[in-house]
């Protein structure tokens, strides 16, 4: 089979299974069945499988089809412009998370030597990008799960940054000091478990549901997270989260006694982040 018959095999098949994206799909399975790029897709339709890549494809294929996201397939994700190793272990890094990313990076900029906490850090994502972008900053990251903090660690490792962040494995942010962070930054599991019909189905059948889920209303875990972030930040310091429309006014709710709450909407209008400072001294 030559390329360009995969990729249009690949295409009808994804379709005939109700894949979304079925091109996107199939074009990213076929760059990782080749280890190679977009451009080498369309550069050499004429090239022709070996019987190992077209088994590789096919068996890629079966398992999007069965509605195994492709990052699970492929063990990659791109978030703020770095490739991460992902497994089953954590979830998906998106592209709405970058919202805190953004809303962090301008406070933390005007301080000389940030200190800031990624808590349930997963892949590393949010931690990561952090660091990256804030060089002065010490960078501080945690996860109740040993094997989702080896993921994270693996993918500091990968972009030359595992000197900058601390990993802990810890419940939350169990463990630290009193007043020791200017910021605590979180996406924390935040859909309720009344609304699980709403969730896509491969996300409910294949990311970790401790990730996704908190209970029965999405606010189980922000409830513990809050009061935990307010006595280990300093006078003054930043709580940011990511939420959904779904929760927001919980979320008000239980920010009520924080100061300058601000809720950031994401680029289709959602309720995205929760911003918050503890009150000065």
């Amino acid at each position: 089979m030559r390329l360009k018959e995969a990729l249009i095999s690949g295409i009808e098949r994804l379709t005939a299974a109700h894949v979304g994206s079925p091109r996107m799909n199939a074009e990213v399975l076929l760059m990782f069945t080749l280890s190679c790029d977009r451009t080498h897709l369309y550069a050499y339709p004429e090239r022709e499988f070996t019987p190992e890549e077209f088994t590789r494809y096919d068996e890629a294929l079966s398992q999007r089809a069965h509605g195994v996201p492709s990052q699970y397939i492929t063990g990659h994700q791109e978030f703020w412009g770095m490739d991460l190793v992902v497994a089953p272990a954590v979830l998906i890094p998106r592209p709405e998370t970058e919202h805190l990313i953004e809303t962090v990076m301008p406070l933390a900029q005007k301080m000389h030597n940030p200190r800031i906490v990624d808590v349930g850090t997963g892949s590393g994502a949010i931690a990561l990008a952090l660091a990256r972008e804030l060089p002065n900053a010490e960078i501080h990251a945690t996860d109740i799960s040993s094997a989702v903090l080896e993921i994270a660690k693996a993918n500091a490792a990968r972009h030359q940054l595992e000197g900058r962040i601390h990993f802990h494995q810890a419940d939350l942010l169990a463990g630290f000091r009193y007043a020791e962070f200017d910021f605590v930054v979180s996406n924390p599991p935040y859909v309720g478990e009344s609304e699980a019909d709403q969730v896509q189905l491969e996300v409910r059948k294949f990311e970790p549901r401790s990730a996704v889920f908190a209970g029965l209303t999405g606010l189980e875990v922000i409830q513990r997270l809050v009061p935990q972030a307010y006595a280990i930040l300093k006078p003054g310091g930043w709580l940011a989260m990511e939420i959904s429309g779904t929760i927001v006014e919980g979320v008000r709710w239980i920010l009520s006694g924080w100061k300058d709450l601000q809720i950031i909407d994401d680029l289709q209008g959602i309720p995205r982040v929760a911003l918050a400072r503890k009150n000065p001294d």
